[in-house]
């Protein structure tokens, strides 16, 4: 079975999450990846270094340059005569393309895919993770994302694979970017840390979330993220949310903070190494699935472990 698989990236850089769909596309056959973009060699020379990698399609053009899915979208269906499979990132990117793809094609798309189980059977999350589905296509295309977490990252080093030069139908015209607004931060990206530092809407307000959750992020070197709660009452923006609707995450270390854990927030956590949850509500869900758990008012329990880590 011949794969593509499609790179995402900021035409300088690959993104993490393609890494571990290009694991998931070696359990199915050969995989070559799809570098779309303006002036992208870097990304296409980056791409072909990827261990696991045969191929690599360079669609270097200016109407790729914003990774508009209206755009993508044809030029990926336009190179399926030669491929069995396409896989993508379950991230925004990847959830607003592949399933324009599937409808050029004709196909059902099978979502956010935890496992490879045979040519055309996989297993994925429903009911927000609390069960898990075991599903076979009988399509003769199939086009898949990937769960980033689900699967170990390809390395980056040790692949030599060849960059083709690959066109497609440009500007669609239906779409256009107007800006990107993109927020800078000096601690680990959300998806990709080790360590994460969550708060929830027992936070009161940004400026107490800022007290509270800030510094002992700080002093761990950890990311920051909230629950959809949080957002929604305007803590923090709308990237910092973690869960169903907003970023799945698996961190070596999740702490909750002032979080219940509502079924929705456990989606997006719940497979972390190691969750440490502090609520002052012993009948909080969260504690269900917490490796660690504090009883305690969280107004006082953070800044004495904060100021005991020094």
């Amino acid at each position: 079975m011949n794969t593509l698989v499609l790179v995402e990236h900021d035409n300088n850089t690959v993104n993490d999450a393609t890494l571990a769909v290009v694991t998931a596309a070696s359990k199915l056959g050969e995989v070559h990846a799809l570098v779309a973009g303006s002036d992208c060699g870097s990304v296409a020379d980056a791409a072909a270094k990827i261990a696991g990698v045969a191929k690599v399609l360079k669609a270097d053009d200016a109407a790729y340059g914003d990774f508009l899915a209206e755009n993508v979208a044809p030029l990926v269906a336009g190179l399926m005569d030669g491929y069995d499979a396409f896989l993508a990132p379950a991230t925004t990117s990847g959830k607003n393309i592949a399933p324009r793809v599937a409808a050029h094609l004709d196909v059902m798309q099978i979502s956010d895919i935890l496992s490879v189980e045979g040519g055309k059977t996989f297993t994925r999350p429903i009911y927000a993770g609390n069960a898990i589905a075991t599903v076979e296509s009988s399509d003769a295309k199939l086009v898949i994302t990937v769960r980033g977490t689900a699967f170990d990252k390809a390395a980056t080093e040790g692949g030599s694979a060849s960059v083709e030069d690959a066109a497609g139908p440009g500007d669609a015209g239906i779409s256009s970017f107007v800006s990107r607004e993109v927020a800078k931060s000096e601690r680990p990206e959300l998806a990709s840390a080790k360590i994460i530092v969550s708060g929830g809407r027992a936070l009161k307000d940004s400026e107490t979330f800022e007290q509270i959750i800030n510094p002992l992020a700080d002093k761990l070197g950890a990311a920051i993220g909230a629950s959809r709660a949080a957002v929604d009452a305007g803590y923090v923006p709308n990237d910092y949310q973690v869960g169903q609707t907003g970023k799945i995450v698996a961190p070596d270390v999740y702490i909750a903070i002032g979080i219940s854990g509502a079924i929705q927030h456990l989606a997006g956590m719940k497979d972390s190494k190691v969750i440490i949850a502090i609520n002052k509500d012993e009948d909080a869900p969260i504690f269900q699935v917490a490796d660690i758990g504090l009883v305690a008012d969280l107004f006082n329990a953070v800044p004495e472990l904060t100021a005991a880590l020094g």
